[in-house]
C-alpha cells in the first residue's frame, strides 16, 4: 500500500469511527479537529458550509440597499417620463415615443455601466474603495437633486425637462460607476481570506468551512439587499401615477442619505485594502508581455527572466493570468444584458398595451425583485446544497443555466406579445386605432408575471455568479477594476440595445423578443462550449487567493491595514 493510500484510508477510518461514536450522518469530530485543514478525502466527502458574516458586511450592504433604492426608484418612471406626453395615458413629459425612449433608456444603462471603469481605476490607483464610494455618493445626490428640480410642475417645460433629464442621468451615471465598481468588492473584502477548515458542529458532525461557499453566500446576500432596495419601484411608480414625477424623484433623493449615514457609521470598522502601487499599470504591462510572447504570460515571470528585473512576483503573474480567465468568461455577457434590459423598457411598454386594472404599467418591475428575494434563500439553503450532494455546481455551469432562463423569459414575452396582437380592440397597434385611442387590448397585465420571474432566476444564476467570479479571480489590489470589467459588459449590452431600438415598435415586437431569445440561447451554448473546462480549474484558480502572504494580510483578528500593506508590498 502506498503512502497516499494509507493516509486516505486512515482519514476514512477516522470519519467512519466518528460516525459510529456520534450517530452523525457525516461524522462527529474530536476537539482536536476544530480548525485544522481538511484532508483531500474530507474535502470530497464532508459537507461544505459558509463562515458567519461579520457585522461590517451588513453596513456595506445597507449602502448598496440605499443606492439601489434610489437608482431603481428613480429609473422606474423613466420610460413613461421619456416616451409619453402630458396628455397621454399614462402621462409623461418628454414625448420621445417608444423607440426614442428605449434608445435613451439604453443610453442611460450604457453610461451607468461604462463609468465603473473610471470608478474602479480611481479606487485601485488613488483613493481606495471606501473613499471612492463616499465621494461618488455625494455626486449621486447632486444628480438626483437636478432631476427632482427639473421635474417640478411649477417650473418645468418639455425643453427644461429634457435639459435637466440629460444632465441628471450623466451625473447619476458617473456616480453609479464609482459606487457599483467598489461596493461589491468592499463587502467581499470584509470576509477573512482563509483556507478551508474543519468545524465540529454541536451535533458532532464534521463539516468543512469553505471560503468559496462563504464568498458565494456573501454575494447572494449582497444581491438580496440590491433587490430589497429595488422594491422602491412600488413606491415611486405609485407616486408617479397619483402625485407626479417630482414626488417619485424626491423619495430616492431623501433615501440616499441612508447610504451616507452607513458609510460614516462604518468608517472605522471596514477593512480597507490599501491602494496598490500603480497596480493597474503593472497588470497591463504584465498582460502585454504575455500578448507579445504568443499569449504566454509565463514570459512575464521574474523567475524565468531574472535579467528583465520585472517589478512584480511570479505570484502576481499567476493572479493576472487568473484575471484574464475571468475577462474571457465575460465576453458573452452583453447578449445576456440586452435580454435583462427588456425588463426596464420594452416590458414596461408591453404592460402599457394590456389591461392594468388600476396598476401603473411600470409597477410589475417589482415582480423581478420580489422573485429574487423569494428565490435567493431557496437557492442558498436548499437548491445549491442539494446539488452539491451529487456534484459540484461550478460557476460556469450556473452562468450557462442563467443564459437559458434568460432565453426562456424572451420566448415567454414573444408568445405574450403574439396574444396581445391577437386581442382587440386595436390588435397589432394597441391603443393606436381609430376610435380606441388609449384603450388597451383585452389581455390582463398579470399574465406578464412569469417573464419577470424567469429573468429573476436567470439573475441569480448569471448575474450573482458573474459578480462572484469577477471578485474571486481578480488580483487582490485590483478587485474594483476587474469588477468594473464585468460591469462593462452591461454597457456593451446597452449599446446593442441602442442599435436594436428601431425594432422596438408595433407590430415588430414578437420578432424582437423572439430574436433576443434565440440569441441568448445561442450565446449560452457557445459560452458552455468555450468555457466549460474552466470548471475543472476552479479549485486551482481559487487557491491563489490563499497565498500565505494574502492569508496573513486578511486575518481580521490581526491589524488588518498593516498586514494588508505588507502583502501588497510583497506583491509589488
Amino acid at each position: 500500500m502506498s503512502a497516499d493510500e494509507k493516509v486516505a484510508n486512515d482519514a476514512l477510518d477516522k470519519v467512519l469511527s466518528n460516525n459510529e461514536l456520534t450517530g452523525s450522518s457525516i461524522g462527529g469530530g474530536f476537539e482536536e479537529d476544530e480548525g485544522r485543514e481538511p484532508t483531500e478525502l474530507e474535502m470530497k466527502t464532508l459537507r461544505h458550509v459558509s463562515a458567519p458574516m461579520p457585522l461590517r458586511c451588513w453596513l456595506v450592504a445597507i449602502v448598496e440597499l440605499a443606492e439601489r433604492f434610489s437608482y431603481y426608484g428613480l429609473s422606474a418612471p423613466f420610460q413613461n417620463y421619456m416616451q409619453n406626453s402630458p396628455t397621454d395615458s399614462p402621462p409623461g413629459l418628454l414625448a420621445l415615443n417608444q423607440s426614442g425612449a428605449t434608445a435613451l433608456s439604453y443610453f442611460f444603462q450604457f453610461w451607468c455601466y461604462i463609468t465603473p471603469i473610471f470608478g474602479g481605476w480611481v479606487a485601485d490607483t488613488y483613493w481606495g474603495k471606501y473613499k471612492t464610494i463616499f465621494w461618488f455618493c455625494i455626486l449621486y445626490i447632486i444628480g438626483i437633486f437636478i432631476l427632482f428640480i427639473t421635474s417640478l410642475p411649477a417650473i418645468t417645460s418639455r425643453a427644461t425637462g429634457i435639459g435637466g433629464y440629460v444632465a441628471a442621468i450623466i451625473i447619476i451615471g458617473i456616480a453609479t460607476g464609482g459606487v457599483k465598481s467598489n461596493v461589491s468588492p468592499l463587502i467581499a473584502d470584509q470576509i477573512p481570506k482563509t483556507k478551508p477548515a474543519i468545524k465540529v458542529l454541536k451535533s458532532g458532525e464534521l463539516v468543512v468551512v469553505d471560503p468559496n461557499i462563504t464568498v458565494q453566500n456573501v454575494f447572494m446576500f449582497f444581491y438580496l439587499m440590491i433587490n430589497i432596495g429595488s422594491l422602491s419601484v412600488i413606491a415611486t411608480t405609485e407616486l408617479e401615477a397619483h402625485v407626479g414625477f417630482w414626488a417619485a424623484y424626491l423619495l430616492p433623493f431623501c433615501f440616499f442619505f441612508v447610504a451616507i449615514g452607513a458609510l460614516i457609521l462604518g468608517r472605522n470598522q471596514y477593512i480597507k485594502v490599501p491602494v496598490g502601487d500603480k497596480i493597474i499599470n503593472k497588470s497591463f504591462k504584465c498582460a502585454w508581455i504575455g500578448v507579445t510572447n504568443k499569449f504566454n504570460l509565463d514570459a512575464a515571470k521574474p523567475s524565468l527572466n531574472p535579467e528583465k528585473n520585472y517589478p512584480w512576483s511570479d505570484h502576481f503573474v499567476e493572479e493576472v493570468k487568473r484575471a484574464v480567465y475571468a475577462c474571457k468568461v465575460f465576453v458573452f455577457y452583453p447578449i445576456y444584458w440586452v435580454v435583462y434590459g427588456q425588463m426596464l423598457n420594452n416590458f414596461v411598454s408591453q404592460a402599457g398595451q394590456m389591461e392594468l386594472h388600476g396598476l401603473p404599467n411600470d409597477f410589475l418591475q417589482a415582480i423581478d425583485s420580489i422573485a429574487i428575494i423569494v428565490f435567493i434563500p431557496i437557492f442558498e439553503r436548499f437548491a445549491y446544497p442539494f446539488i452539491r450532494k451529487f456534484t459540484p455546481f461550478r460557476a460556469i455551469t450556473k452562468i450557462f443555466f442563467g443564459f437559458m432562463f434568460g432565453a426562456g423569459a424572451m420566448v415567454y414575452a414573444a408568445v405574450l406579445q403574439y396574444y396581445i396582437y391577437k386581442a382587440g380592440p386595436c390588435y397589432d397597434f394597441p391603443k393606436a386605432c381609430a376610435g380606441f385611442e388609449n384603450v388597451p387590448n383585452h389581455v390582463h397585465v398579470a399574465i406578464q408575471t412569469p417573464a419577470y420571474v424567469l429573468i429573476a432566476i436567470s439573475e441569480i444564476l448569471a448575474s450573482i455568479t458573474g459578480l462572484e467570479y469577477a471578485y474571486t479571480k481578480a488580483p487582490v489590489a485590483m478587485k474594483s477594476f476587474i469588477m468594473s470589467m464585468f460591469l462593462l459588459q452591461n454597457a456593451f449590452g446597452s449599446a446593442l440595445g441602442i442599435a436594436m431600438s428601431s425594432t422596438s415598435e408595433d407590430p415588430k415586437m414578437v420578432w424582437t423578443y423572439s430574436g433576443l431569445g434565440v440569441s441568448c440561447f445561442i450565446a449560452g451554448c457557445l459560452f458552455w462550449i468555450f468555457f466549460h473546462h474552466y470548471n475543472d480549474k476552479e479549485e486551482e484558480l481559487n487557491q491563489l487567493e490563499y497565498d500565505a502572504d494574502e492569508a496573513e494580510a486578511h486575518q481580521v483578528d490581526l491589524v488588518p491595514v498593516v498586514s494588508l500593506a505588507q502583502s501588497h508590498k510583497s506583491l509589488a
